[in-house]
């Protein structure tokens, strides 16, 4: 029965994305399609997770979602969001590090730092900090499709002349309108006390739901949001990072572990390539990068004990298709949260007519071994790339892992180190994978012992049914976040009115006194 109910309700979203497109066609796109960005379009026409972003945000009313996307699409193309890139905005911006996106948050969010005391009102620099906010958001929502940020304002050392008022009502627009769904919470360190107390007067105004989404957090409670790992010493954490640029900083991903000892970085396996080219055990070396000869089948040697590398491992259920590859799983792999399950599967299918190299890169790689983590595929072939667990680690919703793949000329003509130092960033096709822990379930008692069968299948039950209440309370929790979200970034507007109100009176009654 609840199958058949969820089965109706997906119907009934995709009658919904239909009709939405079809109206948008029908009603926006007749006469004025000059307004948008053609590539817009086009991904709203066949991306249904674009569409259904858009509904969700407007608890499924058509004609709320339309001028969402309307008022979303119009801004895409007057702030030129599709060709944003490192040249077009001014380097004076990132170097000035007021904002980037660095570290997770205990949900595994990327966290968007906002540095207030950084931002200095300025009329003549307004745009280019628009599209500088709007450089950052998309490039996550490249990167990592669906997943959510948590931004935390950092206000220490801040004050009334680092409130712009336009600035704000922007970034509350982008997560309100121009990207339904990404705001995952928004965290205020250290605010001064003059907003402090505006804040009081609203919260009052305000119900439960709303004020749970926007946290008021001191460096104690920070704690409970973000890891220290993650976390600056100023704000009571152990993160040494230090904003620099170049390079972007949100690029942290490393070779992974290699089967044979610590680490290695790409300079030292490039001078040691002709060693290990000598070598009988070259494939068991798995974090170099040289070219292996390619195979038409699935990676699947087997080991001294004559079983499969494979054996365990999660089997991969859903697919990206991209540009190079068909990647499996599409967003998350999957590891158990006790001794067992500590392996997961990666698919990659080469869906070109040329041959390619790839490579495999993560956030963690002292936790993780990745076999092969470089090699070549040839045109329709598929290769299995097994993900293990080191030792005792355990994997963690913040660990992440990023697969890169490039078309070749020649397999045979040249060495994947010097290929990858060569091939140009454009040609590089980029998907990231973020890790994702399952509650294993226990397996059944011997059936020798009926009691003991018939209490482990009711504790089986018990589990089933307590993961399907908590995948429907999350669904709820999505819903309630949209409308929650929407109500708190309402507020924050009030609360920075207000704030510009009272300093107008203290102004006046200045120069009363004066």
């Amino acid at each position: 029965m609840a199958e058949l109910d969820q089965l109706k309700g997906q119907q009934g979203i995709e009658e919904k994305i239909e009709q939405t497109r079809e109206r948008f066609n029908n009603e926006f796109l007749k006469d004025s399609s000059d307004k948008y960005d053609l590539r817009d379009v086009d991904r709203l026409l066949k991306d249904n997770s674009m569409v259904e972003g858009y509904l969700m945000w407007r608890l499924y009313v058509v004609d709320d979602a339309l001028k969402m996307i309307d008022e979303s699409f119009q801004w895409r193309k007057e702030y030129g969001v599709n060709d944003l890139s490192e040249s077009s905005i001014p380097r004076w911006m990132f170097e000035t590090g007021a904002v980037f996106l660095h570290g997770y948050d205990k949900e595994g969010n990327k966290l968007f730092w906002f540095k207030v005391k950084l931002h200095v009102k300025d009329a003549k620099t307004i745009i280019d900090k628009k599209k500088y906010v709007a450089f950052w958001l998309e490039r996550n929502v490249k990167k990592e499709p669906g997943m959510p940020l948590t931004v935390v304002f950092d206000m220490s050392e801040s004050g009334l002349s680092n409130i712009d008022m336009d600035f704000v009502k922007y970034v509350v627009n982008c997560f309100k309108v121009y990207y339904p769904k990404l705001l995952s919470k928004m965290i205020i360190v250290e605010m001064p006390w003059i907003m402090n107390a505006a804040w009081k007067i609203v919260k009052t105004w305000l119900g439960p739901e709303a004020i749970s989404k926007l946290k008021f957090a001191s460096r104690s409670e920070l704690l409970s949001y973000i890891d220290p790992e993650y976390l600056p010493p100023h704000m009571g954490g152990m993160d040494l990072f230090k904003y620099s640029y170049p390079p972007l900083p949100d690029d942290d991903f490393q070779t992974p572990i290699s089967d044979n000892g610590p680490i290695v970085s790409e300079d030292e396996i490039e001078s040691k390539e002709s060693e290990l080219e000598s070598k009988d055990g070259v494939e068991s070396s798995f974090n170099s990068e040289i070219a292996v000869k390619p195979k038409k089948v699935n990676f699947l040697e087997e080991n001294d004990k004559g079983e499969s590398r494979n054996k365990g491992a999660r089997k991969p259920v859903t697919t990206f298709k991209g540009t190079l590859l068909d990647i499996s799983p599409a967003e998350e792999l999957s590891f158990g949260c006790g001794d067992t399950e500590k392996k997961s599967l990666i698919i990659l299918s080469n869906v070109t007519k040329n041959p390619l190299a790839f490579k495999v890169r993560t956030t963690a790689p002292e936790k993780y071994r990745v076999k092969p983590s470089s090699s070549t595929c040839e045109p329709g072939a598929s290769i299995d790339i097994v993900v293990s667990l080191h030792g005792g680690s355990q994997a963690s919703p913040q660990d992440r892992f990023l697969v890169m793949a490039a078309e070749m000329d020649n397999i045979g003509s040249q060495e994947l180190a010097q290929f990858w130092k060569e091939v140009q960033k454009t040609k590089i096709m980029e998907h990231r994978l973020r890790c994702h822990v399952v509650e294993s379930v226990k397996p059944a008692v011997s059936p020798h012992n009926e009691t003991g069968s018939l209490e482990s299948n009711n504790k089986d039950i018990n589990a089933a049914l307590m993961r399907l209440v908590a995948s429907n309370s999350r669904l709820e929790q999505r819903v309630d976040m949209c409308i929650s979200v929407q109500k708190v970034l309402a507020c924050m507007v009030l609360i920075l009115l207000m704030i510009n109100l009272y300093c107008m009176q203290l102004l006046m009654m200045a120069q009363q006194l004066s």
